[in-house]
């Protein structure tokens, strides 16, 4: 009998670690498989490796924190770990079935939640610690995004180029007696420098989602002494994997319709935000939601840039004068918004790479001129509001289902440990 819930509990962590790696993958590697950086399968195979090394490395707090921190490891039987295990697939169905990104990790460590009450085993500061930060990332990326938005982004997207590599970033000469890499005929080092750019900031995805996601496949049934940490990272890893190498293929031929319209430049600062304050909390041993903290940091982005058509003083003299200040509805087009010929043009969209309707641009290639940056307070408020990035709709079933899902499998949850299985 323990055999066969062992064999159990060994699937359902598959079945988790499966679906994390077909929807992971495409939202870490889409802007290179878009850009003709890299392949499918080369996406899927550094997606894999650097989920290792974060799993082996950092991912390693996470776990012990979910195995053994949140409630004692004794709680940890091989039911009520496929129970939690459960939950935390339940999480991606949520997600998939509403096509918003919901938390694995939070709807994991809510079914666990459910079990420490339900065992009056909880512990309570611990838990005060993760909810906690389950607040602050969010609020983080928010305003690091609405300060770069506002500050930095205009400069960055007239200085860097991301284009389509048509014919691949290398190719190898073999003129000589020895063959050799060298960059593809169309790829200037601008380009190169920004296929780079991608590359590595896709990589680094990784290792943040390896980081924070081995631990909701395995750790209950690391709590319960079934397998030991690093068996739980290799398996949780190598079902993160498969998912990379066959599901997350259709997610990289549509680019993940979530991020499509979105700028290539502002896809890889999102990223680039969102996984760093994803490696912390996970350097940390707290069990963080990478979608979550990457969409605030998308709306915060938005808001910055579009905040850009007026200035502090403005808004401070209007106030103090009592009267209404021109507002920007938050936007895409803060991002994406066509602009006049003085003015910097604007950076290809994901969508943009993925079909090879690149614009023509002059940062693009190596003899482009860096385009003028408006100063803040002289940008048009309609240029900078074009096109919506979110609608309010959209957004409050999005941040709903970030609150609704942790609660619910807590819930859930307790109430099969409380009156099912009376773990109590």
């Amino acid at each position: 009998m323990v055999t066969a819930l062992l064999i159990v509990g060994l699937f359902v962590a598959v079945f988790v670690g499966y679906n994390i790696g077909g929807s992971s993958t495409g939202v870490a590697f889409g802007p290179a498989v878009g850009s003709r950086i890299i392949g499918k399968v080369g996406a899927a195979a550094l997606f894999t490796g650097f989920a290792l090394l974060g799993g082996w490395t950092v991912g390693r707090n996470v776990i012990e924190t979910m195995s053994n921190g949140i409630v004692p490891a004794s709680q940890f039987t091989l039911v009520t770990s496929i129970v939690v295990l459960f939950f935390a697939g339940f999480a991606l169905l949520i997600s998939n079935l509403f096509g918003v990104p919901a938390s694995t990790s939070m709807t994991a460590v809510g079914a666990i939640v459910g079990l420490g009450l339900a065992s009056n085993t909880l512990n309570e500061s611990l838990m005060f610690t993760i909810v906690s930060a389950w607040i602050v990332a969010p609020l983080s990326a928010f305003f690091v995004g609405l300060v770069v938005g506002r500050y930095l982004y205009p400069h960055l997207d007239a200085r860097f180029s991301f284009s389509r590599i048509e014919d691949g970033l290398l190719t190898v000469d073999r003129s000589g007696s020895i063959p050799r890499p060298k960059l593809g005929g169309n790829v200037g080092k601008r380009e190169a420098g920004g296929a780079a750019s991608v590359l590595i900031i896709a990589c680094y995805m990784g290792f943040s989602a390896g980081a924070s996601n081995a631990a909701n496949a395995v750790a209950p049934l690391i709590g319960n002494g079934s397998i030991t940490a690093s068996q739980g990272i290799l398996l949780a890893i190598g079902a993160i994997g498969l998912g990379g190498f066959t599901i997350a293929r259709r997610t990289l031929d549509t680019i993940s319709d979530g991020i499509t319209d979105l700028p290539i430049l502002a896809a890889l600062i999102v990223s680039l935000i969102g996984a760093t304050i994803i490696t912390i909390l996970s350097r940390l041993g707290i069990p963080a939601s990478l979608a979550v903290s990457t969409t605030s940091c998308i709306i915060g982005l938005g808001w910055g840039r579009a905040s850009r058509a007026v200035t502090v003083a403005e808004v401070a003299d209007t106030a103090l004068q009592g009267e209404q200040t021109p507002t920007a509805e938050l936007s895409s087009g803060a991002l994406i918004a066509e602009t006049s010929e003085s003015e910097v043009p604007p950076g290809p969209t994901i969508g943009d790479v993925a079909d090879g309707d690149v614009p023509d641009s002059g940062t693009v290639g190596d003899g482009g001129e860096t385009g003028e940056v408006p100063p803040i307070g002289e940008e048009s408020i309609e240029e900078l509001t074009a096109e919506n990035l979110f609608d309010p709709a959209a957004t409050s079933r999005i941040v709903l289902l970030w609150v609704l899902s942790p609660t619910l499998s807590a819930v859930g949850s307790f109430l099969i440990f409380e009156f099912i299985l009376n773990v109590g």
